[in-house]
């Protein structure tokens, strides 16, 4: 079996693939300060729990956008999975073209989501790809298949917590579903109108120029608008909110680093 994970800021994805499917995936806040033995009785518990022994496991594989968590990852596969981990980066993975001045910049995340957007995708086109994390990220990917770059903002739910934060009479509000009313007749409805509707346009704005960058390039010979996909914890709800979004693909990260596992083995192979 594959042990995959995904390592943000806030949150670690954690996925096991069987050959055909994954039979399971947990999310567990990420510890930069926990020890090796710490995360291993984190992950052995949860894959226990499944009747999965670290026997199982033949391979693991990881994007991480965390270095603390690098060493912590290593350590406990080598230890109690017998298994040398294989970090995805610009360096570690080159079957993309990543046309970022500096390829080592781009976070493992962002290749993994281009990855399996790519793969899913049967007719070529270009493509945005949204990540709603911690930050939110949008990567544009070039009809020829190429990573173009993107462009970061600060994720909704931190972008609300600095408004808690930073102004005194405002509550904390939860950002669950949009209300009925961008006109809110209360202050947390009005927070929640601000937050939710205030970032689709956010995302809209960020799309469209990226859209108008993407059919306007030299010899692109791109004819159709490009495919908008997004992914993360919030992308559900955005995309009830946003006009720009096509898709919502919770498990393209996983998806991502399954199909690297692919090629890379293919390769050794």
């Amino acid at each position: 079996m594959l042990l995959v994970m995904d390592v943000g800021n806030t949150n670690t994805v954690i996925g096991v693939h069987d050959g055909e499917s994954f039979i399971c995936d947990f999310r567990i806040r990420t510890e930069p300060d926990a020890t090796t033995d710490e995360f291993n009785v984190m992950v052995s518990s949860l894959l226990k729990e499944k009747d999965i022994g670290p026997d199982s496991i033949s391979r693991i594989i990881v994007s991480s956008v965390v270095p603390p968590m690098v060493d912590i990852i290593s350590n406990s596969s080598k230890k109690y999975f017998n298994i040398e981990p294989f970090f995805v980066d610009a360096a570690t993975y080159t079957g993309m073209p990543i046309l970022y001045k500096n390829p080592g910049d781009v976070g493992a995340d962002r290749i993994v989501n281009s990855v399996a957007a790519l793969g899913k995708l049967k007719t070529k086109t270009s493509m945005i790809i949204i990540d709603f994390g911690t930050a939110t990220t949008f990567d544009a990917i070039s009809q020829a298949g190429e990573y173009m770059g993107g462009a970061i903002s600060p994720g909704l739910s931190i972008s609300a917590e600095a408004l808690y934060k930073k102004a005194a009479k405002l509550p904390r509000v939860e950002i669950s579903k949009p209300p009925e009313s961008v006109i809110g007749q209360e202050t947390s409805k009005s927070i929640q109108a601000g937050i939710i509707f205030g970032y689709a346009g956010l995302v809209d704005g960020i799309v469209n120029r990226m859209k108008k960058e993407l059919m306007h390039q030299p010899d692109s010979g791109q004819s159709t608008e490009p495919k908008v996909i997004a992914t993360g914890g919030l992308a559900g709800l955005m995309m009830g909110v946003s006009e720009t979004i096509d898709e919502v693909d919770n498990f393209l990260t996983l998806e991502g680093l399954l199909a690297i596992d692919r090629e890379t083995i293919g390769k050794q192979e």
